[in-house]
């Protein structure tokens, strides 16, 4: 675990100007403790060799505007620390939710449970890092060259002892943070573990209750908060033991330099001052490190989090939708065949020019490639069913049309050539309807509550939910069966459709959880609805859409 990740420097404009004004605080507190240490060594050595109290005055003066300097820096620097981790956690979570809005389908190797600890708890910890271990870790930097300096200057002896004892502090330290960062890396994994176990129960509570199976989940997260609980106890036993380990470590080698000082005194090789000035300071050049050790346990998570931020934001933005250029020639290898009355590529250019264009798009998922050299012509008023094998990447099409994968390749709506994440003139649904817990009418109408009530009904009509759009449900559809959440879901696609006038239409298998019956009707209704001037695209297995569709384009998996 590094000290200071360099990412945080070069990416935040809020982490350079805290270290700035924390370098500054730094100097201020070393020069008021070696003034402090100087004055009170003349105090004490002036009173043993007959100074008066007029003479006394200014000493005393200067040990109190000493103390008030010190005090004051330290003051300051909770002010710094507290204001720097707030604007560095906002510039972070400001990157953060960026990013992911631009991946709404997600991040490679960041599931739901583990960004959402990341951007509450986790950025949280950086109270702690740059409150209680930066100060501390600056402070050491600055602080303990120069205290070690000056009592070289005053006594070259014990100098020499402090540079050669000094070292043992960041062996042990960078000893102990290899076992603690090791500890705080599994602790952060169970953490992100029992949130991503108590989201998924929650998710499908409704479920489990209709099968029995709640108790035997709620064993489960009992189970993983009781292996959390024992992780914390192994990391607050690794912070006890750090913590008395630089004690002593510190402890001792103060001891070596006050023998040293005090023999010599005795047998009147050395003054007093120096002497006490050098007593005095050896503390103080051991305490940031005792410190920054301790405050590097209570930020361990921090810097853990901050890690984890910087790793999204680089998966993120290395592997995201747009990284390679809509365009570029693919390689060979066509991955899509077509079949249908109107055959792939439709003969009336004016109305394709007004409907959806797509050529060579190459489709991928992390390294691998799953759409290749994929193209496609779609009318207004037409219906085009995808169809083709589990993993042919007839999902994945839809989420390069909606900018959430990775794709290369041209793609043009309307005359206009369609940005990675513009979906303005997009309605989607997607195969696993995300439902939030409320009426069916607050549902149908996300994200434009104030609707027409006439687009409610139309949108509810034409994906045939015959529920009272006032009917409440959980979470997740919770009190819906399968198909009524997923007409529920289609219903919300088709109400932004009108009401924004978006002008295609994506549904990911929307018949897959519809009886026979039910799926004929959706397929009139999808003709219907295109007949409006919208192009319908739609991924299916059911032979029942496949046989409402204009087209029908089966995906074939691509072969490395």
């Amino acid at each position: 675990m590094k000290p200071l990740d360099p990412r945080l420097v070069r990416r935040s404009r809020a982490a350079r100007w805290f270290l700035l004004a924390g370098g500054a605080l730094a100097v201020a507190q070393a020069a008021a403790v070696i003034v402090f240490a100087s004055a009170l060594a003349s105090l004490v050595a002036g009173f043993v060799d007959g100074m008066r109290m007029p003479q006394a005055w200014p000493l005393l003066a200067t040990l109190v505007a000493a103390a008030s300097a010190r005090a004051g820096a330290a003051w300051l620097w909770d002010l710094v620390g507290s204001a720097g981790a707030m604007r560095v956690k906002a510039e972070l979570r400001s990157e953060l939710l960026a990013a992911l809005e631009a991946r709404p389908g997600g991040v490679p190797g960041f599931p739901t449970a583990r960004v959402a600890t990341l951007l509450g708890p986790g950025l949280d910890a950086l109270d702690e890092y740059f409150g209680r271990y930066l100060p501390q870790l600056v402070l050491t930097l600055v602080a303990t060259p120069a205290f070690v300096v000056a009592a070289w200057i005053a006594d070259p002896l014990s100098g020499l002892v402090l540079v050669i004892v000094l070292p043992l502090i960041p062996v042990f330290m960078a000893l102990i943070g290899m076992a603690t960062a090791a500890v705080q890396r599994r602790q952060w994994d169970s953490l992100a573990a029992l949130s991503r176990g108590f989201l998924e129960v929650v998710g499908g509570l409704s479920t489990l209750m209709v099968f029995g199976r709640a108790e035997r989940q709620a064993a489960r997260i009992r189970a993983v908060t009781d292996e959390y609980r024992r992780g914390t106890m192994k990391v607050l036993r690794i912070t006890f033991l750090s913590g008395f380990t630089l004690e002593l470590a510190a402890s001792l080698s103060v001891a070596l330099v006050a023998v040293s000082i005090g023999l010599r005194l005795v047998a009147g090789d050395m003054s007093l001052a120096p002497g006490l000035f050098v007593l005095v300071l050896a503390p103080e050049v051991f305490l940031p490190l005792r410190n920054v050790g301790a405050a590097f346990h209570a930020s361990a998570a921090g810097v853990t989090a901050s890690g984890d931020a910087f790793d999204l934001l680089a998966a993120a933005r290395g592997s995201g939708p747009g990284a390679g250029e809509r365009g570029a020639a693919p390689s060979d290898g066509v991955g899509a065949s077509s079949a249908g009355p109107a055959g792939a590529r439709p003969a009336a250019a004016s109305a394709v020019h007004h409907g959806l264009v797509v050529e060579h798009l190459r489709v991928r998922r992390g390294a691998r490639v799953v759409l290749d050299g994929f193209d496609l012509e779609a009318r207004p008023g037409e219906v085009i069913a995808v169809t083709g094998a589990s993993g042919s990447g007839k999902s994945s099409l839809l989420a390069a049309l909606l900018g959430f994968a990775d794709a290369d390749g041209s793609i043009t709506l309307a005359g206009r050539a369609l940005a990675p994440g513009d979906r303005s003139s997009i309605a989607w649904a997607g195969q696993s309807p995300s439902l939030l817990g409320g009426t069916i009418a607050s549902n149908v109408r996300l994200g434009d509550p104030d609707a027409r009530p006439e687009l409610l009904a139309r949108a509810l009509q034409l994906a045939g939910v015959e529920l009272d759009p006032e009917r409440v449900f959980g979470p997740a559809g919770g009190g819906l069966s399968g198909g009524q959440a997923q007409r529920v879901a289609t219903a919300r696609a088709m109400h932004r459709l009108l009401a924004r006038h978006a002008r295609l239409l994506l549904l990911d298998e929307p018949g897959s959880a519809q009886d026979p019956g039910r799926e004929a009707v959706l397929g009139e209704r999808l003709r219907e609805l295109a007949a409006d001037g919208h192009v319908v695209l739609v991924t299916t297995h059911r032979s029942g859409l496949a046989a409402a569709a204009d087209r029908t384009i089966e995906l074939e998996a691509v072969h490395a």
